[in-house]
């Protein structure tokens, strides 16, 4: 028993929908002379042209349904065959307005054109299929296409009716989730009455608008109307639209203009192009123009594949270039028609667990209900004649992209459509969307390629933008980065913090590491304070020396040489210690040279100390009946300056069992560099360490400044007092310069501090002993010191 399949077709009897009714009849007598799929049966079909009118359309409906040329609703009469399907090749609109009278009787309806967005809800569409993808794909294509060449400011043209305007809030909410705005959203009005007025307004809103870049989101009528107004010919505009029937003519495109065309993805079918190129007209009801169609394939612009073979006298008048075959659907009605045969075939195979009886050699569809076909259909797939597979995904909707097309002037003055690029939102993620710049010619009147369509211009890196009070997020203001702040990327909304131990360039537009400082040997000043701590040691130890050599001499006697040696060990640690500071900081360097600095001070300002006691109490004991003169002697003298420095070593010892210095960086000192420094763990201990320093200095002070009027030739205590006045002087004014000062020139102040108080109690007490034993020697005399003594 025979089968039948039919279709709808729209549209003009030419041009495309010509093209594609051959594709159809191809395939179906493909199907019908293959052994394997679907043997023994053969598909019919019925060819209906509505003409884009939805009148029509209804007509031809009930016209299928009932099997009748004047259906009647609800009545079937078949004398062919089932009907198996609908393969329709409708508008969007019509497609939907179709598919309420279809569902009725639960057929397949199969699109090979249509991509309603709203017709992708399988509740309420739930026998609908196509071999296109759904307009939801096409909106995220254009998306992607701005993004690429990074369009974010844009107009859109769209048609009134409900498919375009809910395409419209998804191209919205779409820029806008990827950063760009759409300017201006206008919409063509189906109404004659209103139509020039329309036309006219949206021409004023782009010559006026700012943005280069023009989406025409429209079905094919409506795009074919646009192209001979006055909006096609404003100038300085990149195109996007949503069909390729721009492509068909050349007509309004000589100029050069800019368009990228979304198209479902095509590929050469050889056996439909063979067809093509061999099949003999006269076989199909013709006219005029189709007459100059077939004459149109014997040009030699056309490609191989599909040109035919014509005597002399037949050669075209009219020339199209074959454009028509390039742009067609063959493709997805190759897909439409094998995919219900596939699901035929799967039925029947399936024998009488679908309600199909097979008797006798004939083989008769006994019974036949057709939204039994649905379940085959979903499950559909398949590899189809290129071997692609082939399947619908959750919504009926088959798993292919877009081609995005455009044409390419060539030098001579002709054209070409050419390939630019494609979106498979079916693809892995890298590879869904790609585009060729490299064969894009863009329009001379572009002073950049590609040309920029922005309310405001990049901003570069380094900068940030600032969005302008009541306007666009799209139209801002480029403010540079804070300091600490970068911007590595163009149109960056907030500039990024560097990390602490990095710090933004000159152009702030890249974290480079900071400088690590510290108060190195190898620097200036380094290499200053390590040669004035080497000279200071060095004057030191000829002191000692000098001390040592004139040991017996009255002068040295007389003050003490035991604790002047103990001294003058001392401050040769105190200056060497100063070495500790200079140089990277280190764990045990960071413990030592505050520990190091607080007992060696202490040890010198301990012996200034037993020195001015030792003085008082030397001129007491003179005195007849003082009980003083039992308590003279180094061992007196030395227990002062044991007992004052354990005291020292203790706290200093408390210090490193509760909070010890460490080293640290500091990144926040000064802007670009790390410092290295020693922290100093408890900043109690570290000024408890000084102010018992500042304690002995100042008992000593006090007790010297009371013994300044004895005898100046036994007498040191004038010596001390200014000593002591240089050494508290010194360290006064070293506490607000550390904490004023910043970086490695604190270690600076703190070193200079250490030399400055040394080098005083060095120069006020041992300067002007050394002065009479080599210069003066008649005065390191005991004869000399005992006549002072008695005037």
């Amino acid at each position: 028993m025979d089968r039948k399949t039919e279709a709808l077709e729209h549209g003009s009897s030419v041009l495309l929908n010509y093209y594609n009714f051959l594709a159809f009849v191809s395939v179906v007598e493909e199907i019908n002379n293959s052994s394997e799929l679907l043997p023994n049966l053969t598909l019919g079909f019925h060819i209906y042209n509505p003409y884009n009118n939805a009148l029509l359309t209804y007509t031809a409906a009930i016209n299928i349904f009932s099997g009748m040329d004047t259906g009647i609703p609800n009545y079937s009469c078949k004398t062919s065959g089932p009907l198996a399907a609908i393969i329709e090749g409708l508008p969007a609109e019509h497609s939907n307005q179709f598919s309420s009278l279809s569902r009725i009787y639960h057929y397949p309806q199969i699109s090979y054109t249509s991509g309603n967005l709203v017709m992708s809800d399988i509740v309420k569409f739930p026998y609908f299929y196509r071999t296109v993808p759904s307009e939801l794909h096409l909106c995220a294509g254009i998306v992607k296409l701005l993004k690429h060449f990074g369009w974010n400011w844009v107009g859109v043209i769209a048609a009134d009716d409900e498919n375009s305007m809910r395409a419209v809030q998804i191209l919205r909410e779409g820029i806008e989730q990827s950063g760009g705005c759409i300017e201006f959203v206008e919409t063509v009005q189906e109404s004659s009455a209103l139509m020039i007025q329309n036309i006219t307004n949206i021409y004023n809103t782009i010559i006026t608008s700012s943005a280069k870049v023009i989406i025409l989101y429209c079905n094919r009528d409506f795009t074919d109307f646009i192209r001979y107004t006055p909006i096609w010919q404003v100038p300085g505009k990149v195109w996007i639209i949503t069909t390729e029937w721009l492509f068909v003519y050349l007509l309004n495109n000589v100029d050069g203009k800019n368009t990228f065309a979304f198209t479902v993805g095509k590929r050469t079918i050889p056996s439909f192009h063979k067809f093509v190129r061999e099949v003999n007209p006269a076989l199909f009801p013709s006219e005029a123009f189709i007459e100059s169609w077939w004459k149109d394939l014997c040009n030699n612009k056309c490609p191989k594949s599909i040109q035919r073979s014509c005597s002399s006298d037949e050669m075209p008048e009219y020339i199209l270039h074959c454009d028509i075959v390039i742009l067609g659907s063959s493709y997805n009605v190759y897909n439409a028609m094998y995919g219900l045969a596939h699901a035929l075939h799967d039925m029947i195979t399936s024998g009488s667990r679908n309600g199909i009886l097979l008797s006798g050699e004939s083989e008769n569809v006994l019974d036949f209900s057709p939204w039994k076909l649905h379940h085959y259909l979903k499950k559909l797939r398949f590899n189809n004649v290129l071997g692609e597979e082939i399947f619908f995904d959750e919504n009926g909707d088959l798993a292919i992209g877009y081609d995005i097309i455009s044409t390419v002037f060539l030098p001579d003055g002709t054209r070409r459509n050419d390939i630019v690029g494609s979106y498979n939102p079916y693809a892995p993620p890298e590879k869904s969307f790609t585009i060729n710049e490299k064969t894009i010619v863009w329009e001379d009147l572009f002073s950049q390629a590609p040309p920029q369509s922005r309310c405001s211009p990049s901003c570069l890196p380094g900068f940030r933008k600032l969005t302008r009070e009541g306007k666009s997020i799209c139209c801002y203001d480029c403010i540079r980065c804070s300091e600490g702040e970068i911007s590595n990327q163009t149109d960056m909304d907030t500039c990024i913090t560097c990390p602490e131990d990095q710090w933004p360039n000159q152009k702030r537009d890249a974290c480079i590491p900071k400088v690590i400082t510290f108060l190195s040997y190898k620097e200036p000043l380094g290499i200053t304070l390590t040669y004035i701590i080497i000279f200071l040691f060095l004057i030191t130890a000829v002191i000692l020396g000098i001390f040592i050599y004139y040991q017996d001499t009255p002068i040295v006697k007389a003050n003490n040489r035991d604790l002047s040696y103990i001294l003058l060990i001392s401050l040769m640690l105190c200056f060497l210690c100063s070495l500790i500071f200079i140089g990277r900081p280190k764990k045990v360097t960071c413990i030592l040279r505050q520990i190091v600095f607080g007992i060696t001070f202490s040890i010198s300002l301990s012996s200034v100390l037993a020195k001015t006691i030792t003085v008082i109490m030397a001129f007491q004991a003179t005195k007849p009946g003082n009980k003083l003169r039992k308590w003279m002697g180094f061992r007196f003298s030395n227990s002062i300056v044991l007992s004052c420095s354990l005291l020292q070593a203790l706290l200093c010892l408390i210090w490193l069992c509760t909070a010890p210095p460490f080293p640290y960086l500091n990144m926040r000192s000064e802007t670009g560099t790390i410092l290295i420094e020693c922290n100093e763990g408890s900043i109690v201990a570290f000024y408890c360490v000084l102010g018992y320093l500042g304690f002995l200095a100042g008992i000593s002070f006090i007790i010297a400044f009371i013994a300044r009027n004895l005898p100046d030739s036994f007498n040191e205590a004038k010596y001390i007092t200014f000593s002591m006045l240089v050494f508290c002087s010194v360290w006064i004014s070293f506490l607000p310069m550390y904490l004023s000062t910043k970086g490695k020139y604190v270690v600076a102040v703190e070193i200079f501090a250490i030399l400055a108080s040394s080098a005083g109690l060095l120069g006020c007490i041992f300067l002007p002993k050394c002065f009479i034993i080599l210069l003066r020697p008649e005065r390191n005399s005991r004869k000399f010191l005992t006549k002072n003594w008695n005037d």
